[in-house]
């Protein structure tokens, strides 16, 4: 099944060694401890790695051995990202800095007070967006439709440390109240930031192709983007390096009432920025069903 399970790696232990380096000794050592983390992801996790070494050796057309090592670079990449979040959410966000394409397309949309839908990927950070969302947003107009599966415990850990952003929180749940949630805020002319690159089983799908190999992706945010009048805007917060994130932000045009077209166009933009950072492909199980 191509479909993503809704689960995230990760236990208590881990998370607290994680945790403890972070703080007592700093973000630069534990990347250090990801060099180990890395290396047992890739012999260990096996239908996560088969996944990247397909991403990169049959859709990015790297040679076998080059995708090898490139799939340790990604997990490594990964796990930064990972790092990140917590540094960031733990109030060192000054350790990093930032840069912006397109944040004025965002301003537009919240001085116009018109709504709109922001739609990303599982590409780059898009965990720390809600802290890159809520400097551009002091009045709440910006709920991010998220999944909450990190294990209660974990997720109490994490709340001792962490600081609260004033980002508004959509919870996708399986009976669904998720749906009527994003509408009264689309309604109340809020602003939506969803990604479009995974789907839960039994949900509603289009195809198209990535990176020439078709490929099926939840329909939700794509018939509300399309059927709705207001705009629509691609969000990526991309890792340059180390200590440098770069926050992109697209107004996309594309035929109204035609959720096929903006799909394509979605497929199009996630391409254009993968080329450019081929390591933050973080959709790590059978994307395009098409591992033998």
């Amino acid at each position: 099944m191509a479909q993503w399970d809704g689960k995230s790696k990760g236990a208590l232990f881990g998370y607290k060694i994680v945790i403890f380096f972070i703080r007592k000794l700093g973000v630069k050592s534990a990347y250090f401890i990801l060099y180990f983390v890395a290396l047992y992801y890739l012999f260990f996790s096996i239908k996560g790695s088969k996944a990247s070494f397909y991403y990169f050796h049959k859709r990015l057309k790297y040679s076998k051995f080059n995708s090898f090592f490139k799939v340790y670079k990604s997990y490594y990449t990964f796990g930064q990202t990972i790092i990140d979040k917590f540094a960031i959410s733990f109030g060192m966000s000054k350790q990093f800095t930032y840069s912006f394409d397109g944040e004025n397309n965002i301003k537009r949309l919240l001085k116009n007070k018109k709504g709109g839908i922001l739609i990303s990927a599982h590409a780059g950070n898009f965990e720390i967006a809600d802290y890159f969302l809520s400097e551009l947003d002091n009045s709440s107009q910006i709920s991010l439709v998220t999944t909450d599966n990190e294990h209660q415990a974990i997720k109490n850990y994490l709340d001792k440390f962490s600081l609260q952003s004033n980002m508004k929180f959509i919870i996708v749940k399986d009976d669904l109240s998720h749906i009527f949630q994003i509408n009264e805020s689309l309604r109340n002319n809020e602003l939506i930031c969803v990604t479009g690159d995974r789907y839960f089983e039994g949900s509603k799908t289009l195809s198209e192709k990535l990176f020439g190999q078709e490929a099926k992706f939840p329909a939700g945010a794509f018939l509300l983007g399309s059927r709705l009048n207001v705009p629509v805007l691609f969000l990526y917060i991309m890792k340059k390096n180390s200590k440098h994130y770069q926050f992109y932000a697209r107004e996309v045009k594309f035929a109204k009432r035609d959720a096929q077209d903006l799909l394509k166009k979605y497929t199009q933009s996630i391409e254009e920025i993968l080329k450019k950072y081929p390591y933050q492909w973080f959709n790590y199980f059978d994307f395009w069903n098409d591992i033998k």
